[in-house]
């Protein structure tokens, strides 16, 4: 969020986000997305986080947005993610004083990452650009692709406390299934306000606006226009 560190794989020029924020986005092309990337563990989009986004892309359309329900092709990300993933957190801990400090489930993973390191890596960085000109085909016919952020309505806390590491790791992909692909990728996301999962109005839902390189004027601009429609800043949870 500040700027480019000395060591950066990847060094984006500076994108102003400033000035798009009461900018019109025109009239945009959006995909709608309930596609969720490969995994190998079961996910099932839940009803009511459905019904949120559907009605969140029908607002979009009455402020005169294009919105086609169409499918980014992901392919093999997530074979992508893990050797990235893990062999990162193996090399953060090595920084930590004492490894009994790191949760169990931490431990295991950078044990996985020690083992994921080498060729799994390289082939994984190896793999980035092919990534993107795969899922990134979807922006020749979209500006911006909406999806949910979650798959779920927000877990009670403490739901994967005495989970184990690959327990959790099911729930978590479960859970979200939605955002790290656009991790992998590198590419900007937006998370936006899609109303309430209970009666009560305690817990909120989210949908995502997901863009290509250098999109985040354009996710800006969409997400003020719909602050703007939307109000949201009159709504908060009755807690």
């Amino acid at each position: 969020m500040s700027g480019n560190c000395e060591g950066d794989l990847h060094c984006p020029e500076p994108v102003d986000v400033l000035s798009a924020v009461g900018r019109d986005p025109g009239r945009l092309r959006i995909a709608l997305s309930f596609k969720t990337a490969f995994t190998g563990t079961p996910k099932r989009l839940d009803p009511l986080v459905r019904a949120s986004v559907v009605r969140l892309a029908e607002r979009l359309a009455a402020l005169g947005h294009e919105v086609v329900e169409a499918e980014p092709r992901y392919g093999l990300v997530g074979f992508s993610f893990l050797p990235r993933a893990t062999a990162g957190l193996f090399e953060w801990s090595g920084r930590v004083p004492d490894p009994l400090l790191l949760d169990i489930r931490t431990r295991h993973a950078a044990r996985n990452g020690r083992l994921l390191g080498g060729a799994a890596l390289r082939w994984a960085r190896s793999y980035e650009e092919p990534l993107r000109r795969r899922v990134g085909a979807i922006f020749q016919r979209f500006d911006v692709v909406l999806s949910p952020t979650t798959a779920t309505p927000p877990l009670r806390i403490g739901a994967m406390a005495a989970l184990s590491g690959w327990q959790t790791d099911r729930a978590m992909i479960a859970a979200c299934p939605y955002a790290w692909p656009w991790n992998v990728l590198g590419w900007p996301a937006m998370n936006v306000p899609a109303g309430f999962a209970d009666p009560e109005r305690t817990l909120p839902l989210g949908a995502q606006f997901l863009g290509p390189a250098n999109s985040e004027p354009v996710l800006i601009s969409l997400a003020a226009q719909l602050e703007a429609d939307q109000r949201w800043y009159e709504h908060r949870p009755s807690i």
